[in-house]
């Protein structure tokens, strides 16, 4: 079965009263975990944005802690997982400000990480490209938060 595209299903769902709508969402929801995150982040958290990364902060924080540090091939799974996470929480809220705050927040964590990440070319390239993506990034914002972030970024590169 081929997928209908994004202008098609935009189009059919116009035509759909608002109680076959809302069985059409809680349905998604039902079906895959991200989904029911992103029907979360859009009905609850999305009106308050700094309330939003706050909370994806803790839970980065709490998945740092949680890495198990005996060898860098263990810290290195983990970091990536993370990363992953990181850039699923960026989908959802597809503000540009958010999504530099909370690769600048993944990469202090990073570089904040005991056994030091110097020690690994691997973690360390992670950490470049992060790093790199932040920079493009940051070209993109108003001229007042460039400065902030630009500082922000220089900061975790010495």
């Amino acid at each position: 079965m081929k997928a209908a595209t994004v202008a098609q299903i935009r189009k059919e769902l116009r035509y759909r009263s608002s109680d076959e709508l809302e069985e059409l969402c809680l349905r998604l929801a039902r079906f895959k975990k991200e989904n029911k995150e992103l029907l979360t982040y859009l009905l609850f958290e999305k009106d308050d944005e700094a309330a939003y990364l706050e909370h994806v902060k803790e839970y980065i924080s709490e998945m740092f802690n949680d890495i198990n540090t005996s060898s860098y091939y263990y810290i290195k799974k983990s970091v990536r997982k993370i990363l992953r996470e990181t850039k699923k929480f960026i989908r959802y809220s597809s503000v540009k400000e958010s999504e530099v705050e909370l690769l600048l927040f993944f990469c202090t964590q990073l570089r904040e990480m005991r056994p030091k990440i110097d020690n690994n070319r691997s973690l360390m390239n992670i950490f470049d490209r992060q790093l790199q993506l932040v920079k493009s990034k940051i070209k993109g914002l108003h001229e007042d938060l460039q400065y902030d972030y630009s500082r922000e970024l220089n900061q975790l590169k010495s």
